[in-house]
């Protein structure tokens, strides 16, 4: 597997992980009084943030990538649905270059 299409399904699983974290955790925790729900789903979503960086580290190696692209992606990685628009992104710059 190419670091590209590991960044790609490291950058879907976090995009989920983080809508999860904003619109179910953190409701439930401040209407439902139910504070696990973000312990657990925002320990899930550090540990896939710091893995889409490391794997954004690593293709940007691979794939000899801009300094200006790597922070664009980095930038991504912080708001809300932009990483389902990068995974959609890199999943077309894949096929074009296979």
């Amino acid at each position: 597997m190419s670091s590209l299409n590991l960044f790609r399904k490291v950058a879907l699983a976090e995009g989920i992980s983080y809508i999860v974290l904003l619109f179910i955790a953190m409701p439930l925790k401040y209407w439902a009084d139910m504070p696990l729900a973000v312990k657990y789903v925002g320990w899930a979503h550090g540990l896939l943030f710091v893995l889409y960086i490391a794997c954004l580290v690593m293709a940007w190696q691979e794939r000899k990538w801009s300094f200006g692209r790597v922070i664009v992606l980095f930038i991504a990685s912080l708001l809300p649905f932009v990483p389902f628009y990068v995974e959609k992104k890199l999943k077309e710059e894949e096929s074009i270059a296979n």
